[in-house]
């Protein structure tokens, strides 16, 4: 199982109409997801920048099952419409690289 952050930007202006449409994700795109291997998928909200925690078995296969999904290119092409940076799932994506973890500093060891 893999944890992946994320961060996007939407556009200026499209806060409410990202949260209306996240209230509630169309059953095919939850079902494409889940049979990608996505087991929990969070997303933070601070003014535009959005913040993705998600936890997949393996990241890159998800992208590359989900890039040509019928439901992924639909949710990609509203996304697309909210976010500053569309994302066509052609890229080598593997997030946002980690730089600390407390549960893995070798200082919280020592007492």
């Amino acid at each position: 199982m893999e944890t992946i952050a994320l961060n996007t930007r939407l556009k200026q202006g499209r806060e409410s109409d990202y949260d209306r449409i996240h209230a509630s994700l169309a059953p095919q795109l939850h079902a494409a997801l889940k049979a990608a291997g996505v087991r929990d998928w969070r997303i933070w909200r601070s003014g535009r920048e959005l913040f993705h925690l998600v936890q997949v078995e393996d990241y890159r296969a998800m992208r590359l099952g989900l890039a040509e999904h019928p439901a992924n290119i639909a949710w990609q092409a509203q996304m697309a419409e909210l976010l500053e940076v569309g994302d066509d799932y052609s890229g080598d994506d593997s997030g946002i690289p980690m730089v600390w973890s407390f549960a893995q500093d070798p200082a919280g060891e020592q007492q």
